[in-house]
């Protein structure tokens, strides 16, 4: 069983959303019956500028005869350049403004960043580097000087997810936020782009 990872064309991505917020839903822990409603919303994303995805397949050997190899996907992240008429983007502002107001930074980082909209990696997959490919490979090239992305809040940060923005470089750019809609409290984090060689 081996994992590679492959970019994915607006087309491709939106012929995998099925499958993709199957991972999204099983990894968030989110009711099956937003399904149809995540599946649409998600081939539309393909529209924004910059959109970029990365999916994390892994290969194994079929128990048939003829050397055939399956392929499933285990990992999608995916972000574009953020955007004022994002619903993600207006949320932001709002936590900034609810938190004190905008700083000169918040200000300069709003202008120019790369929304990580989503990176998920099928439970049963976490903690073998796969999150860290996907990120390192989606921000790889990102057009912006920021990368900005959301995590449901855990106590301590004890959970794959942290570890893997933490040791990437994220830091706060507001904990505790609630979005419209969502009765979790998330941390929105953020680092300066290019991501060091080697991620």
């Amino acid at each position: 069983m081996t994992v590679t990872y492959r970019r994915l064309s607006g087309p491709e991505f939106a012929i995998l959303a099925p499958d993709l917020v199957d991972i999204y839903i099983t990894a968030m822990g989110y009711d099956p019956a937003i399904r149809s409603g995540r599946i649409a919303v998600w081939q539309r994303e393909i529209i924004w500028p910059g959109f970029t995805a990365v999916a994390a397949i892994e290969r194994t050997a079929s128990n048939t005869s003829g050397g055939t190899v399956d392929e499933r996907v285990v990992g999608i992240a995916y972000g574009f350049i953020g955007n004022r008429e994002r619903w993600w983007d207006q949320q932001l502002m709002r936590g900034l403004r609810e938190s004190g107001g905008l700083s000169a930074q918040h200000s300069a980082m709003l202008r120019d960043y790369f929304e990580v909209a989503e990176i998920h990696v099928h439970p049963s997959r976490q903690g073998a580097g796969i999150g860290r490919a996907l990120l390192s490979q989606l921000l790889w090239n990102a057009p912006a000087r920021w990368a900005l992305l959301s995590t449901p809040e855990v106590p301590n940060e004890s959970n794959h997810a942290f570890g893997l923005y933490r040791s990437m470089g994220f830091h706060d750019i507001l904990r505790d936020f609630y979005y419209a809609g969502d009765d979790r409290p998330f941390a929105i984090l953020g680092r300066t782009l290019p991501l060091p060689a080697g991620g």
